[in-house]
């Protein structure tokens, strides 16, 4: 079974809103968190993580999928404006 490091968008700690009330209905960011979190099945990838007794956590692929998804929609397509894309909005 593969580790994943957790995310939770309804968590209050560090930031006090919630993340997942922040999503407007009939937004394309909001469209993306429903689709991949409801309708997708990404169990196939968790035969690929082979850090199950060793190494580090690694990133959820739900998150890392809704950041290319919601990159690509607003026109971002190389690695590096996506990680300034990510720094700049939560």
């Amino acid at each position: 079974m593969a580790k994943y490091k957790s995310y939770n968008y309804s968590q209050t700690e560090m930031i006090p809103i919630s993340l997942e009330n922040q999503l407007m209905a009939n937004t394309i960011e909001f469209a993306i968190h429903t689709l991949v979190e409801n309708e997708m099945n990404m169990s196939r990838f968790d035969d690929r993580y082979k850090n199950d007794e060793t190494g580090c956590k690694a990133y959820n692929p739900k998150v890392l999928l809704k950041i290319v998804l919601l990159a690509y929609a607003r026109g971002i397509f190389t690695s590096r404006k996506i990680e300034q894309a990510c720094k700049e909005n939560v």
